[in-house]
C-alpha cells in the first residue's frame, strides 16, 4: 500500500529533529521505503533533510540519493566530502553512480572518484562517463551475468555463482565468444536441464536483442516498450558486450519524454517544473505567448478586412468564436494522433496516403457537425436558413483544412528532425485559428455573394 504522507506525520518529524532525537527518528523512518523517504525530505527545510540524512545509514541513504529531486540533492551532496559521497556511490549500481557523479562539479568528480575503495567499480563508473547521457551507453549499467560460449554447463554455473554476487537481479544471461563479442543468450531452463558436460555453444539462443551504445535513449525505450523487454544488452562498435540496460531506467526515459511532450503541447519551450523560478518559468512559457499574441493580432486584422462582410450580416460575427475553436480542437486532435504514432513508429507508408486517410475522417466529422450546426442556427437560434448554410458550409471547410494541416505539420517537422510534439501546442491552435476565421469569411462572402 502506498505511504501517505500527513501533516501530522512531518510535525512528528519535525519535533524529533528540533529535539535531536536521532534513535527515535530511525525508529519512526524503519520501515518506510527509501522513496517516501526522500519525499518526507524534500518537503523539510534543508537543515531538516539534511539530519535524516546523516542519521541514516549509507546502505539506505544511497538509494535515497536516487529518488531525491536534483535540487535537493544537490544540496545534500553540497555538504558531503568526497570520501563521504564515494561511499554512498560503494552502495549503488554503476549506472546510477554515475548519474550521481555526473551532476558534480569537475573538481569533485576527481576527488569523488579517487576515494572510490572498489578499483574496477570505479573503472566502470568512469567508463560510463564517456558517453552521452541520453545514448543507451549512458543508461547502461556495467553489472550483467555472462559466460563464454567455450565453457560447459558445469563451468558456467560456477562462473556465474560468482557473478551473480554483484548483480542485484539477474535478468538474462549473456554469451560472448573470446573477444567478449555477442553471441546470444543463455536460458536458466536449459542450463538446469542440460549436463553438466555438455558445451554451452550446443545450448545458447543465438536470437538477442540488443543496442549499441550510441543508440539513443528514445530508440532504446521503443524497443524495450516493443519487444516487452526486462533488460537489453548493449554492445560496442565492435560488437563487444559493454553493459545492459534494465527495465527500470527506460521507465524513466519514457516519463521525461512524455513530460517534455506535454510541455511542448502546452507551449512551454523549456523543461520546468511547478517549483521552479519565476524566471525559468517565465522563460519557458512567454515565447509560445508572444506567438499567440501576434497570431490574435493576425486575426483581428483578418476580421478588419472582412468588415463589410459583417456590416450586412452581423449575425455571421456570433459564429466567429466556434468557427476558431472548432479549428483548434481538430487540428490538435489530428496531430496529436500523428505525434503519438510517430513516437511509437507506427506511421507507416507514404505522406499521401495519411493525409487521404485524414481526408475521408474529417470529411466524415465534417458533414455531422455541420448538420448539426445547420438545425441548430435554424431551429434553436432562429437565423435565416442561408445563414445556416453558410456557416455549416464553412464549418465542414475549415475542419477539412485544419485535420490536414494537423497531419501534414507533425509528418514534416520530424521529417526535418524537428519535435513533432511543438505541433500540438500553440502553434497549430493560432495557425488554425487564422485560417479558420479566414475561409469562414471568404466562403461566407462567396455564398452571399457579397
Amino acid at each position: 500500500m502506498e505511504f501517505k504522507i500527513s501533516r501530522e506525520f512531518l510535525t512528528e518529524i519535525e519535533q524529533l529533529i528540533s529535539e535531536n532525537k536521532s534513535q527515535e527518528l530511525l525508529l519512526l523512518l524503519e520501515d518506510i521505503h527509501f522513496a517516501d523517504i526522500a519525499e518526507i525530505m524534500e518537503e523539510l527545510d534543508d537543515y531538516g533533510a539534511s539530519y535524516i540524512f546523516n542519521t541514516l545509514d549509507s546502505e539506505k541513504t544511497a538509494e535515497i540519493l536516487l529518488e531525491l529531486d536534483e535540487e535537493v540533492r544537490e544540496k545534500i551532496l553540497r555538504n558531503l566530502s568526497p570520501k563521504e559521497i564515494a561511499e554512498e556511490l560503494d552502495e549503488l549500481s554503476t549506472d546510477d553512480a554515475a548519474d550521481i557523479i555526473a551532476e558534480l562539479p569537475q573538481d569533485k568528480k576527481e576527488q569523488v572518484i579517487s576515494e572510490l575503495e572498489d578499483v574496477e567499480h570505479a573503472k566502470d563508473i568512469v567508463d560510463l562517463l564517456r558517453y552521452d547521457e541520453d545514448t543507451a551507453g549512458g543508461l547502461m549499467g556495467k553489472e550483467l551475468v555472462k559466460v563464454n560460449e567455450n565453457w560447459n554447463v558445469l563451468t558456467c554455473v560456477k562462473e556465474m555463482r560468482a557473478q551473480a554476487e554483484n548483480v542485484s537481479r539477474v535478468h538474462s544471461i549473456y554469451v560472448v565468444d573470446d573477444e567478449e563479442r555477442l553471441k546470444g543468450r543463455l536460458s536458466l531452463k536449459d542450463l538446469l536441464t542440460t549436463s553438466t558436460k555438455t558445451p554451452i555453444s550446443e545450448v545458447y539462443i543465438k536470437k538477442v536483442d540488443y543496442v549499441k551504445v550510441d543508440t539513443k535513449d528514445v530508440e532504446v525505450a521503443r524497443i524495450m516498450q516493443k519487444y516487452d523487454l526486462e533488460a537489453i544488452p548493449v554492445v560496442d562498435e565492435l560488437g563487444r558486450l559493454v553493459g545492459r540496460i534494465t527495465i527500470d531506467d527506460i521507465i524513466d526515459v519514457i516519463k521525461e519524454e512524455a513530460d517534455k511532450d506535454y510541455q511542448l503541447a502546452a507551449g512551454i519551450s523549456q523543461d520546468v517544473e511547478a517549483d521552479d523560478s519565476i524566471l525559468e518559468l517565465t522563460k519557458a512559457r512567454l515565447p509560445w505567448l508572444v506567438l499567440a499574441l501576434f497570431g490574435g493580432f493576425i486575426s483581428v486584422h483578418v476580421l478588419g478586412i472582412f468588415e463589410p462582410v459583417m456590416d450586412l450580416h452581423p449575425e455571421l460575427f456570433f459564429f466567429t468564436p466556434l468557427i476558431a475553436a472548432m479549428a483548434g480542437n481538430v487540428g490538435v486532435q489530428s496531430s496529436a494522433i500523428i505525434v503519438q504514432g510517430l513516437a511509437n513508429n507506427t506511421i507507416i507508408g507514404p505522406v499521401v496516403e495519411r493525409l487521404l486517410k485524414e481526408l475521408s475522417l474529417s470529411l466524415l466529422n465534417g458533414i455531422i457537425l455541420s448538420a448539426i450546426l445547420l438545425l441548430g442556427s435554424y431551429f434553436l437560434l432562429g437565423y435565416e436558413i442561408h445563414v445556416g448554410y453558410t456557416v455549416s458550409i464553412a464549418l465542414l471547410s475549415v475542419i477539412i483544412m485544419a485535420s490536414l494541416i494537423g497531419t501534414f505539420i507533425p509528418i514534416i517537422l520530424n521529417k526535418y528532425g524537428v519535435d513533432p510534439a511543438l505541433a500540438t501546442g500553440p502553434f497549430i491552435t493560432t495557425s488554425n485559428d487564422i485560417l479558420g476565421i479566414l475561409t469562414y469569411f471568404t466562403i461566407a462572402k462567396i455564398i452571399l455573394g457579397i
